[in-house]
Parts: structure tokens; sequence; C-alpha cells
């Protein structure tokens, strides 16, 4: 049995939450004070000392950001690029593949628009196909429809582990066992998952990976990353180089980088880059168990409270669920309780069709409020939203 989670020290350590109730932590977090401080601390060397120079002295510091996403992860710190944006870090890897016409890839419904603009793109410009794997009917990928694409036309398989406008979590092991077994690489999009749930590479089985540190690790804006498994960087080339990923030898040669930083770009922010260090560190000294289980614990809460409100429907799927709930009600769009929320300093977001476009276009639902809870937030908190909420229905 795990100890007491000490949400007093949770919230002591979090400004922003003793001014409002944030259930938008699939938006962006509230960061704590050690990452908040280690951001402006930063800033303020480079506003005082200059750029280069603080770069020059805080390069431990810095690197500390690949030793604990490694940790994060369970892999090595040469498995990791660092990256302004989950979008950014995904479309990297995705990039980097050389798509043959009548090449496929296999993708399930949860991905998210962004990641589906860049599938289109490729169907537009290689010639590739893709295809949607079926759900189940909980909603999750089906994983015997997933074995029964499988043949020597497919290239990659994607799927995004927690939708970003659903608290359904994918069985992303399941599909890397799949991916493994057909020798296919996959591409994990963990932008949701990242910092409330436990994700370890080698358990998912997963060859790429893209987070995101705005989200539930509690890292500053403009910070991603990225995982590429060591036997997998070398076949891979970046559509796009520059003299950090790759080394120029000569006048006319250059030579990539043997490590996961021949994905990246020299130029970022260094104080984001420290800042997400600081927030993973932060996260596993919590512990993503411990984490993980209070979230669940609280978004269950939640979802049996709103269960009970005449007119609203939840509209999470899954066998298994996490910490975003979505719902609708049928007295007020989405958007109206959002905004009417936001003014009694309830931090809530709506479920844009970009979300999870596929999902919804199956599912026909109407627009969605989405309230994502974090192991900061609290019974307490969630008794004042469903008043609020009662109220304004």
């Amino acid at each position: 049995m795990m100890p007491a989670f000490d949400v007093t020290r949770a919230r002591r350590e979090t400004r922003g939450c003793e001014q409002l109730i944030h259930f938008n932590n699939a938006g962006a977090s509230l960061p704590p004070i050690p990452v908040a401080d280690a951001l402006y601390g930063y800033l303020h060397e480079e506003e005082m000392y200059g750029g280069y120079e603080v770069m020059a002295r805080r390069t431990v510091d810095l690197d500390n950001f690949y030793t604990a996403a490694a940790r994060l992860l369970n892999c090595s710190p040469e498995e990791i690029a660092f990256s302004d944006s989950a979008t950014r870090a995904w479309n990297t890897a995705f990039y980097a593949f050389d798509f043959q016409p009548g090449d496929r890839i296999l993708a399930g419904s949860a991905e998210y628009g962004s990641n589906l603009v860049a599938l289109l793109h490729q169907v537009k410009r290689q010639g590739v196909e893709v295809i949607w794997v079926a759900d189940e009917a909980s909603g999750q990928i089906d994983i015997k429809a997933l074995e029964n694409l499988i043949d020597d036309r497919v290239k990659l398989i994607c799927l995004t582990q927690v939708p970003s406008g659903d608290g359904m979590i994918n069985p992303a092991a399941l599909v890397g066992k799949v991916a493994k077994s057909a020798g296919i690489p996959y591409l994990l999009d963990a932008c949701q998952a990242l910092g409330q749930l436990p994700v370890d590479v080698d358990q998912t089985g997963c060859d790429l990976l893209c987070g995101t540190g705005r989200k539930f690790l509690r890292g500053p804006r403009g910070t991603g990353l990225l995982y590429v498994r060591k036997a997998l960087i070398e076949q891979l080339e970046p559509n796009q180089l520059n003299h950090h990923a790759a080394e120029l030898i000569s006048t006319d040669h250059y030579q990539l980088r043997m490590d996961a930083k021949r994905f990246e770009s020299w130029e970022r922010s260094c104080a984001g880059q420290l800042a997400l260090g600081v927030a993973i560190d932060y996260a596993l000294d919590w512990g993503l168990a411990a984490i993980s289980e209070r979230i669940m614990r609280l978004s269950g809460i939640l979802r049996q409270k709103l269960a009970n409100i005449d007119g609203v429907t939840t509209a999470d799927q899954g066998v298994e669920q996490c910490g975003i709930v979505t719902f609708f009600a049928e007295q007020l769009p989405a958007e109206q309780l959002q905004q009417q929320l936001a003014l009694r300093h309830i931090n809530t977001s709506t479920v844009p069709f970009s979300a999870n476009p596929i999902s919804s276009a199956r599912r026909r639902h109407p627009p969605l409020l989405r309230a994502s809870l974090h192991y900061y937030n609290t019974t307490q908190e969630i008794e004042r939203f469903v008043t609020e909420l009662k109220q304004l229905l």
C-alpha cells in the first residue's frame, strides 16, 4: 500500500492553486515553485551575464534534461532529444522516414489533429496510404484488427496513448508487441501520458516517442522531448539538418551525429530545457505510480459525481481511464460552460474537433467540456466545481 499523498506540500509548492481551481492540466499545468524559479533564475542570469556565457557555465545543469528524461522513460540519455513541443518532436521523427508510393501507415483513431495533418501531407506528397485501425466497443484500439492489417506494405505504426479529448488510455504495450513481432517501427504520442502515467519505453515497446513539458510534467511551455530507440537512430535521417545535428567536416561534407541529438536544432530555449529537466526530476521525486494513483482516484470521483447530475453525460471511453474527464450538458453548450466557469475562477477547456478528429467524426457527439485533474487538485475543489456546475445548469 502506498503512503498517503502529501497534497498539502503539493499545493504549498504550487503558487497558482491558491487563487483558482485549475482543471486544465491537459492543456497546461500550473508549474511548481522549483520549476518556475529555475526558469526565472536562468532568464535572469541571461539578462545579467549574456546567453552564450550562461550556457557555457551551466552545461551540467542543461545536460540534466537528458539524464532526467532517460530516467523518466527508462532509456539511455543518448536516445533523447530536446524539442520545443511534442508536435515538433512527432513531426521530426515522422518526416525522417523515407516513405514510398504504396507504403502503408497504420494509425489509431485517437491521433491528434496535428498528427493527422502530417499523415495527410504524406498521402498527398509521397503517395502513402493511411489505414485507420478499428476500435473495440470500449473505444480503445482493437489489437486483433491491428494484427490483421500487418503485411509487408506497412512501414510504420502510430498510436496516441491518451487522446487529447478523451479520458481513455490506449493499450500501448499491446500495440508494441504487435509492432515488435512484425518488425515494424512504432511511433507513440505520449503527450498526455507523460507526467500522469508511468511510461517505460521497454514496456510499451515503442521505437519513437514524443512528449511535451507543459502538460502533466508541469514544465514550461515551448518545451518537449523525443525518444528514438538506439537501433533506429542510424536508420533515420531528419529531413532538415543543421550544424548541431550534423558535424560539418569540410565545405562539402558533413557527418550526422550518432545519437538522438541529430533530431535537434542548436538554437532553443536554454531556460526551458533546464526547467524541463527540473520538472521531470520533480515528478520522479513524487513517484509516477503515486501521481497516477492520485489522479485516477480524483478523476474517478469527478466522473461519479457528474453521472449524478441531470442532463450531464460523460463521454470518456476505454477499459482504463485517466485524469482527463470529458462531458456535455443538455442545458448549456460546452463553450458557454467553460466561459461561465472561468468567471468563477475555475479553469477548464473545450474539446475542439482538431483534438481527435478521426474519433470525433466516428462518434458524432456534441462539443465537449474537458476537466483535467492533477495531483495538486483536491476533493474540495471537485465539490465546488460540481456545485458551480449545477447552479449554471
